[in-house]
């Protein structure tokens, strides 16, 4: 092939213009596929809902604690909520946080 480009220089001027034509499309097929990629992510909105439980000597009492709205996607949504169980001391006695996605 290298033979027919060095005798005829036609050949070469429709080669070039041939690729930048190519290297137009590909790059419009990239972008399109990107922006399409990124306009159908899988974020959404997950509420987070936490309860609260106290433990004493003559049982447990749980109540809603509160709730968070996280937009992302149902793994970091997730983590995050997690992120929000705690256990420790109060006034009213030993508790523990739990938060769930619902």
């Amino acid at each position: 092939m290298q033979t027919v480009v060095l005798y005829h220089k036609y050949l070469i001027l429709i080669k070039t213009k041939k690729m930048k034509k190519m290297k137009k499309i590909m790059l419009s097929a990239v972008t399109l596929i990107a922006l399409s990629t990124s306009i159908t992510s899988c974020k959404k909105d997950y509420i987070c809902a936490c309860s609260k439980t106290y433990t004493s000597g003559s049982g447990s009492t749980t109540n809603d604690y509160s709730k968070y709205t996280y937009t992302d996607t149902r793994t970091n949504a997730e983590s995050r909520c997690n992120a929000n169980n705690n256990s420790g001391s109060d006034f009213f006695g030993n508790y523990s946080i739990n938060c769930q996605i619902k």
